[in-house]
């Protein structure tokens, strides 16, 4: 059974961090690429990072670059994503998601087989 789990997320006032995991199960992780979305209320699933487990390249998107790292364990089968000075924009549902081979549009939800329940990120003012 394949499974994407999502944690680390929570409440953390603007200016603050937090390092999200997405542990990976079912499949040959080293033969995906695992994506971050996250899904504000009322807006469309957004491409935030991408990293190929095969060649460790990566993606962001322009909204996250310098503060927001990715990055893989492929020991552990995890994904991290390590977002620094957070703003209140950031607040939204992060998922994890895993496609096969090195997607050509990372931030395209459609290139992604499997998906994580997700966890809630809020940044407060």
């Amino acid at each position: 059974e394949v499974q994407l789990v999502e944690s680390g997320g929570g409440l953390v006032q603007a200016g603050g961090s937090l390092r999200l995991s997405c542990a990976a199960s079912g499949f040959t992780f080293d033969d995906y690429a695992i994506g971050w979305f996250r899904q504000a209320p009322g807006k469309e699933r957004e491409g935030v990072s991408c990293i190929s487990s095969s060649d460790g390249s990566t993606y962001y998107a322009d909204s996250v670059k310098g503060r927001f790292t990715i990055s893989s364990d492929n020991a552990k089968n995890t994904v991290y994503l390590q977002m620094n000075s957070l703003k209140v924009e950031d607040t939204a549902v992060y998922y994890c998601a895993a496609a096969a081979g090195v997607p050509r549009r990372p931030y395209r939800p459609y290139e992604y087989e499997y998906w994580g329940q997700g966890t809630q990120v809020t940044v407060s003012s």
